[in-house]
């Protein structure tokens, strides 16, 4: 494909590895997010997902049944190996990978292949959903997968709705906190520019915005995934980050919100901390959420 001919992806979703649904789900109601109903995958991990209204969404991970996960992973299954081995390395919570739309997973998983960054064979898999009515459907969906060996605690992968879900999704688009979208990824590593090649691939944009802080590149739905150094994740999010380790790594999540007064009066009531930095409210990691949330209008 021609420089001239790429469109960039549209950002689809964020997977956040949690140590269990039941205490994610917690700490997103306690941050006023609307939580959708578990849902189990047909190779031992389950979610609990957060949509939003620019139809990007949160997939906190959990782990149902881990011996199905570990025959999976042995089997070849790349979401699973890798969810595995961010736990093993970095813990239960945390932000494990960027997921971008795609229309040909298989001809993702070619160019990935081609340009030195498949992280391994593609997922295919079927799972039942329940609707908010209490009926059931099944979506299909195919997964290619990118990575750099020089990041093994995060990866990406583009995803193919073979089988779309409904998308009457609109009461669980609604939050309490007044979120309506992503506005930011973050990652961090100290020569971020390092990674840039891997971005420009998975995002298909060869756009990419260099500071003194790092660097971004732009989703084709606006969403900005930003790769800061330990000088911009503490100047934007008042992070240290150790400064000899190597390798990308999730670390924040910026929430677009209509009203930042409404948030801050959510947070407050429910007992969340959070600072005040830059018109934003910052809230640190805890349990059940493992990265910062950063809520701006």
């Amino acid at each position: 494909m021609s420089a001239a001919s790429r469109i960039p992806r549209l950002l689809d979703h964020l997977v956040l590895p949690v140590i269990d649904l039941a205490t994610a789900r917690h700490r997103y109601e306690q941050l006023g997010f609307t939580v959708a109903a578990d849902a189990l995958h047909p190779f031992g991990t389950e979610n609990a997902c957060v949509f939003f209204s620019d139809k990007t969404y949160l997939e906190p991970l959990g782990i149902a049944q881990r011996e199905e996960c570990e025959a999976s992973a042995l089997a070849g299954n790349v979401f699973t190996a890798r969810d595995q081995a961010y736990r093993f390395r970095r813990g239960q919570d945390g932000l494990s990978a960027i997921v971008v739309s795609t229309d040909d997973a298989a001809a993702d998983h070619a160019r990935f292949q081609e340009r030195g960054i498949s992280a391994g064979g593609m997922l295919e898999f079927s799972r039942p959903m329940k609707l908010p009515d209490g009926s059931e459907t099944v979506g299909s969906f195919r997964l290619s997968f990118a990575a750099d060996l020089r990041a093994p605690d995060f990866f990406f992968f583009s995803c193919q709705r073979v089988k779309s879900l409904p998308s009457d999704r609109a009461a669980l688009e609604t939050h309490a906190n007044g979120v309506t979208g992503l506005a930011e990824v973050v990652l961090s590593e100290p020569n971020p520019t390092d990674f840039q090649y891997i971005l420009q691939e998975v995002v298909d944009e060869r756009e990419v915005s260099a500071h003194s802080f790092g660097m971004d590149i732009e989703t084709r739905n606006g969403v900005k995934i930003s790769v800061l150094s330990q000088a911009g994740m503490s100047g934007f999010f008042d992070k240290k980050t150790p400064g000899h380790s190597r390798g990308l790594r999730g670390r924040a999540i910026v929430f677009k919100v209509a009203d930042l007064t409404a948030t801050e009066q959510i947070l407050t009531a429910n007992a969340v901390a959070f600072i005040r930095k830059d018109n934003r409210l910052i809230v640190p990691e805890a349990p059940g959420q493992g990265v910062i949330f950063a809520f701006g209008e």
